[in-house]
């Protein structure tokens, strides 16, 4: 295995428990060389840390911009050697660089375009969701650009919305769709059955 990601967290880091539990069931082949953060007391590093994985801290307050904050982040990511970063409830702005681009996914929680751009994250996402009265959400990977939740859409998972959901119980079965679309994105970029081809998607035979 020499297929080598990044994963970028700002939070508790389920979804990387996800993916590296994925990764020992050996349903997932790659390997996570690094989680970096952009708070040092970001939940998702403790886990890391239990899992023997490679961590780097980029505050972002301590940079001028968010085009110089993305610069050491992504120096950080090519001194791991990852071939794919990996947002995994990253909340900061990124400034992909040419290089990267086609190379960095996302995932969402919401059936994008519905229910994103800034301030769309977390909670705020189903509370709306549930405050539009909308009957079915999901969760969206997609290719990341330099626009909140505006990249090529790579895959998205649908549910249907119930008469009883709260925001907490839609978390929570959007959250478990999460955990399938991820590692299928991953393994789907990959395996080079899809990848991005200016502002569209490409797939291959068999991709679908």
């Amino acid at each position: 295995m020499n297929r080598r990601i990044a994963v970028l967290v700002s939070g508790g880091g389920r979804s990387l428990e996800n993916l590296a539990e994925r990764i020992r069931a050996r349903t997932l082949d790659c390997e996570i060389a690094l989680v970096l953060s952009n708070a040092a007391d970001a939940g998702a590093l403790q886990r890391a840390e239990r899992l023997g994985i490679p961590r780097a801290v980029v505050p972002h307050r301590e940079f001028r911009d968010a085009a110089e904050f993305s610069r050491r982040v992504f120096a950080e990511v090519e001194r791991s050697g990852a071939e794919l970063v990996v947002l995994a409830g990253f909340l900061r702005l990124l400034v992909i660089p040419d290089a990267w681009l086609g190379r960095v996914i996302n995932i969402h929680p919401s059936l994008l375009p519905a229910f994103g751009g800034k301030g769309c994250w977390g909670h705020h996402v189903h509370e709306a969701v549930l405050a539009r009265g909308v009957q079915f959400t999901g969760c969206t990977v997609h290719y990341v650009t330099n626009e909140y939740d505006a990249g090529p859409i790579l895959l998205q998972r649908c549910l249907a919305v119930r008469p009883d959901d709260t925001a907490d119980s839609l978390a929570a079965r959007v959250f478990e769709e999460e955990k399938l679309a991820l590692p299928e994105a991953i393994e789907l970029h990959l395996s080079g059955r899809v990848r991005l081809e200016g502002s569209r998607i490409a797939r291959t035979r068999g991709a679908e």
